[in-house]
């Protein structure tokens, strides 16, 4: 029996084509993605002049993960903020994801806080990647209640391209620098609830926009979130050319995110950088999540810098070789003698005075110049 044509194979499926997708994208292209940036909240219809109702963040910059037992590896951590009301009830939601630069979600945590009085409602969605699958642990929180867990479990077969919200996000500032993208673009996805599903990119084209009395030129995608129940969730997102937001909205929210700040525009197209968070008008260290954040960003640090000193032992060596010649001249001017130092200084791996290199300083048996030297 002969074989049947090449065209009657079956086509690619759904993670295929994705996954063939995002190979393509390239490190430096990712790289180019990765900044902060800050919308206001205002009401949908209102004008670009009008008073704030909250502000929504995004940061994305690389970050050492790392966890129990495992060596430290570097990532893109992606963080989300959003401060408004819904229902005119305050709200404000948290997203924090650590991802591999091929769109990978190694952990991802989303929270909304709904603040009913007397009886305010918190939700959590934690996801962890392991070497079996993912695992997901939902937490309901209202009021002084108990709270409500439910924890499950998918294989990494089931994994195989699929995006969670932090990897989506950078996927769209991916997107938006390029200004085009193929036709039907389908990615399978977990949503916020960590439940499996499809999403949907699709472009809207160039449109007009406002920012603040200025207006420019933005590129429009359109994501759709797609349940095996109930209609997709969409989401429109206008980009300036450069991959930063000027407008995030929820179809059917009586809200959206808008750029209003028109002084980040320029003629070169250059933008003014901007702080994840924005300073507000609170004391920190009363602020739970202010503070949390400030943790969060202590242990990032400490992380980074104990991955840094691990990968390069010679900082120590040097730092060590450096203080014993100090203590040992003990010279007056400690500047000239520490610039002195390292201009001579031997390469890594001949420790101070344990080599019978040459010295720089031929005065002293110690190999520098003898303390109080002119």
């Amino acid at each position: 029996m002969e074989p049947p044509p090449e065209s009657s194979q079956d086509p690619p499926s759904m993670a295929d084509t994705a996954a063939e997708f995002l190979s393509l994208i390239g490190l430096k292209e990712l790289e180019r993605c990765l900044f902060a940036e800050t919308l206001s909240v205002v009401a949908v219809g209102a004008s670009p002049r009008d008073k704030a109702e909250g502000q929504w963040c995004m940061a994305a910059q690389w970050a050492p993960y790392q966890r129990e037992g495992e060596p430290v590896q570097t990532c893109i951590l992606v963080q989300t903020r959003f401060r408004g009301k819904q229902d005119g009830v305050p709200a404000s939601s948290t997203l924090k994801a650590y991802v591999t630069w091929q769109l990978e979600t190694l952990e991802q945590e989303e929270q909304e806080c709904l603040e009913l009085r007397p009886h305010p409602t918190e939700k959590t969605t934690h996801i962890l990647s392991h070497e079996h699958g993912m695992t997901v642990t939902k937490t309901l929180q209202e009021g002084e209640a108990e709270p409500q867990c439910q924890s499950f479990s998918y294989s990494r077969a089931k994994l195989r391209a699929r995006l969670l919200e932090g990897a989506s996000l950078l996927l769209l500032r991916v997107l938006a620098r390029r200004q085009t993208m193929p036709h039907d673009l389908v990615f399978p996805a977990i949503n916020t609830e960590g439940d499996l599903c499809t999403a949907s990119y699709s472009a809207l084209g160039i449109q007009r926009q406002a920012v603040g009395s200025a207006e420019t030129e933005v590129f429009v995608i359109e994501r759709a979130v797609h349940a095996s129940t109930g209609a997709p969730t969409v989401w429109h997102s206008s980009f300036l050319p450069n991959g930063r937001l000027a407008q995030l909205l929820q179809i059917g929210s009586p809200v959206l995110m808008l750029l209003q700040d028109e002084s980040i525009l320029s003629k070169s197209g250059r933008f003014k950088p901007q702080l994840p968070f924005p300073k507000e008008p609170l004391d920190w260290e009363e602020d739970m999540e202010l503070y949390s954040c400030f943790l969060d960003r202590k242990d990032e640090l400490q992380l980074s810098h104990a991955a840094y000193l691990q990968q390069h032992p010679e900082v120590r060596a040097l730092l060590s070789d450096f203080l014993q010649a100090l203590l040992l001249q003990q010279p007056h001017d400690t500047i000239s003698f520490a610039a002195e130092f390292f201009a001579h200084q031997r390469p890594i791996g001949s420790p101070f005075g344990s080599t019978g290199a040459a010295s720089p300083f031929p005065s002293s048996p110690f190999g520098h110049p003898p303390a109080n030297s002119k």
